[in-house]
């Protein structure tokens, strides 16, 4: 798109600054900022100056993130003026009506992604910008409508503006004739899409998903003229019939009508004459029973068919004329009985999604998937039952969870050597856990009967970032092989009948994110006299509860604990999960909290949890907890902890569960504990506790169950009143003097990692991902 010959080295963000105060510099100058060489500066140092000036607007702490290395500036080499900006997840602010971006008069290229624009809406001003090319304006946040003065881009060829908060009519844009991609999804925009649209010269991707278009909409009768190759009407408000005017879009390669809140079932056979279309998404829609019959005329070249949602309760025999279908999903309907034979000869199928069904069983023997082309597979969450089927040779993952398989565990799985992803829990699978464990990424075998040893085999090099056998049968010690697995994120152990001390000898895993070794026969201390600090970096949820620990902990227990990098997913959550070949795969875990025990999927990259609970961990409670800012659970509950609660868990600002009950702890409970507006779970019962409960809504609106137990304990919710004898010391000079004494240990934290801002906090806690959604596993794959 671009003819005028730009340099090839962009200036890096930082670079960029340093560059401001070093005006002396040269085009010729070569130089070399965080690892980023910058040569033959083409940008004239008035560019220089002012794109220093833009990014001055906006608190750009962000902006040298590693995820965002992209970030910067380039200029034409011929002129000297920035002629492409890219700053992704970089800044935050508002963007100014009269901000000096406007002055980049030259500019072709301007992607301001994923960042934080407060209070922004779209100024008019980009309509000046005549030059654009490209226009990359997604994740945002902008508010109000679009700007009549976007038609002036003329040049316009990618204008993307999704995942805001736009309102208003559909943009004029029909002038635009250059324009080829066009996504304005998610977003708040009204009324019905301007039949000019769909004839648009150039335009081949339209996506407005998840919005408030209503329709009907019109497609003009001279089909040929319409350039649409990829096409996302779903999750809108559609009105009428508008199967038909799609059926004009005869160059269609993709369509997506998912969960087009149309009030009757969608008819497959009224596409058929889209003869080009390859990908097809029809989820969260009725679809008409006769349509699905082995005799129905459908698009004959799909090479993806998503129906999650359907409502379907018959396997749908159409699939059998579609010869080059590679993924499926038919995933949360109704469809019972057995998985047809014929589905496995289907020569090009690669991903088939079958999960939260009724599927009891497979026609055919157990070995009808052995040679079919299958790589990704699931079956979770039906009534499978009996032995498993012996997999597909070509398969690379696999989810079976939460059906009623027994017997062993096939060895062929240790057999195929391009499966990465092992998902068996919750079945009634017998006998010896699986002793190739080290060949896999993901292996889940929570929740079965499974016996024995864990195997001592991990080997240097391997690629296994999660295991979880919880809840079996398992005893022995840890394999001290675990050594080898650097990758490590996830290591649960869970409710088995291990027994072994601590294994301080996983300190040097860096990676590793969840630690669970609840309800076992673990012993000894947690916490060695030489080694100070707790030694995992990069630890976010740690749950050792209900074991045979002792000891105490030094009050720099949690001090080295930092804070991760935040991925933030497309529905705004910041979560951990696996990238999986073209898959991503949620860890899921079974956390104690607020007093319950929840079962949690997608652990969320900025909170943490820890759980000691049901040991015999003696001393204080370490005074470093108050660093964790970002802590959501904790649990010391049945232990031997002694002294008072640390005045620093009022810095504690995101918890929300706090259970310290049954164990030997005096004093009175923190003022400040009244002020954890996120407080919905507290539990300080059965203690030595005495004084004035602290009256804050958080802390009276708990049951008097959670602070019995203490007989010098008074006020609101216990039926006990207060009063102050003369000789009582005032609670607030007792407080002051404790938080001098902890200012001691936090000082000495702030020594210890050299003040380094980022480096406190990086925790997890799982959180519930709502619902279980394939057909974004298939989009994945295809996209």
């Amino acid at each position: 798109m671009t003819t005028m010959p730009e340099t090839l080295l962009r200036l890096h963000f930082l670079s960029l600054l340093l560059l401001s105060s070093c005006a002396f510099l040269s085009s010729s100058s070569t130089i070399d900022v965080d690892d980023v060489v910058v040569g033959l500066v083409a940008c004239l140092p008035r560019q220089i100056e002012a794109f220093t000036q833009f990014t001055n607007e906006f608190d750009t702490r962000s902006c040298n993130h590693s995820d965002y290395s992209n970030n910067g500036a380039w200029c034409d080499n011929s002129t000297g003026a920035v002629t492409k900006i890219h700053l992704t997840g970089c800044l935050s602010g508002t963007l100014k009506p009269n901000s000096s971006l406007f002055g980049f008069q030259q500019l072709r290229h301007l992607v301001l992604s994923n960042n934080n624009f407060i209070s922004s809406t779209l100024p008019s001003k980009f309509g000046n910008l005549n030059r654009l090319e490209v226009l990359i304006l997604s994740s945002n946040g902008l508010l109000g409508e679009v700007p009549s003065s976007i038609s002036n881009l003329s040049q316009l060829s990618i204008l993307k503006l999704s995942k805001n908060k736009l309102i208003g009519s559909f943009p004029l844009i029909s002038n635009l004739t250059k324009l080829s991609v066009l996504s304005l999804s998610q977003n708040l925009f009204t009324g019905t899409i301007p039949s000019s649209i769909f004839t648009m010269p150039s335009l081949f991707y339209l996506n407005v998903n998840d919005n408030h278009l209503t329709g009907p909409h019109e497609v003009p009768d001279s089909s040929t003229s319409s350039s649409l190759e990829f096409l996302n009407l779903g999750k809108n408000q559609f009105e009428g019939k508008i199967l038909e005017p799609i059926s004009k879009l005869i160059n269609l390669k993709r369509l997506d009508l998912s969960f087009l809140n149309i009030s009757y079932p969608i008819d497959l056979r009224l596409l058929s004459s889209l003869k080009s279309l390859l990908d097809l998404y029809l989820s969260g829609n009725s679809l008409l029973a006769t349509s699905l019959s082995a005799d129905s005329d459908i698009p004959p070249n799909l090479e993806t068919l998503v129906m999650s949602y359907c409502d379907l309760n018959e396997f749908p025999n159409v699939l059998k004329t579609l010869n080059n279908l590679r993924g499926l999903s038919i995933s949360s309907n109704r469809i019972k009985g057995k998985v047809p034979e014929w589905l496995w000869t289907l020569p090009s199928l690669s991903t088939v999604l079958l999960g939260n069904n009724y599927f009891n069983g497979f026609q055919g023997t157990r070995k009808v998937l052995v040679d079919s082309s299958v790589q990704m597979l699931d079956i979770q969450s039906n009534h499978f039952e009996g032995e498993i089927p012996l997999p597909p040779l070509s398969l690379n993952a696999f989810y079976a969870r939460n059906n009623t398989f027994t017997g062993n565990i096939p060895l062929s799985f240790c057999n195929r050597t391009s499966l990465t992803v092992l998902d068996l829990s919750y079945n009634n699978f017998t006998g010896p856990i699986l002793q190739c464990l080290n060949d896999f990424k993901i292996v889940k075998l929570r929740k079965n009967n499974l016996e024995g040893n864990l195997p001592d085999r991990f080997n240097v090099g391997t690629s296994l970032r999660t295991i979880d056998v919880g809840e079996n049968r398992l005893t022995g010690k840890l394999p001290r092989s675990f050594l080898n697995c650097s990758s490590f994120k996830f290591l649960s152990v869970d409710h088995n009948r291990i027994e072994d001390t601590f294994p301080f000898w996983l300190k040097d895993l860096p990676n590793l994110q969840v630690f669970k070794l609840r309800s076992n026969k673990f012993y000894g201390p947690i916490s060695l006299p030489d080694q100070g600090p707790l030694a995992f970096p990069e630890l976010h949820i740690f749950e050792i509860s209900d074991n045979n620990f002792t000891g105490s902990l030094p009050p720099s227990y949690f001090v080295n604990w930092k804070s991760p990098s935040l991925k933030i997913n497309g529905a705004g959550t910041m979560y951990m999960a696996e990238d999986i070949g073209a898959s991503t795969y949620d860890d899921l875990i079974d956390l104690q909290y607020k007093g319950l025990s929840m079962e949690q999927m997608g652990i969320l990259t900025f909170y943490s949890a820890i759980d000691l609970s049901g040991n015999k961990i003696e001393g204080q409670i370490p005074v470093s907890i108050g660093l964790l800012k970002t802590l959501i659970a904790l649990n010391l509950s049945n232990n031997a902890f002694t002294g008072h609660i640390p005045l620093a868990l009022a810095n504690v600002t995101e918890l929300e569960s706090l259970d310290l009950s049954r164990n030997q702890l005096s004093g009175t409970i923190p003022s400040g504990l009244k002020s954890l507006s996120f407080l919905a779970h507290i539990n300080v019962s059965h203690n030595q506790l005495k004084g004035e409960i602290p009256q804050g809504t958080q802390i009276t609106g708990q049951s008097k169950s959670s602070f019995e137990g203490n007989a010098g304990l008074c006020g609101l919710p216990l039926e006990e009143s207060c009063f102050a004898p003369p000789t009582q010391q005032p609670k607030e000079e007792e407080e002051e003097e404790e938080e001098k004494e902890e200012e001691e240990v936090l000082n000495w934290r702030g020594v210890a990692i050299g003040f380094g801002p980022g480096v406190l906090l990086g925790l997890a806690i799982a959180q519930v991902i709502a619902s279980y959604k394939p057909e974004w596993l298939i989009k994945i794959m295809y996209q």
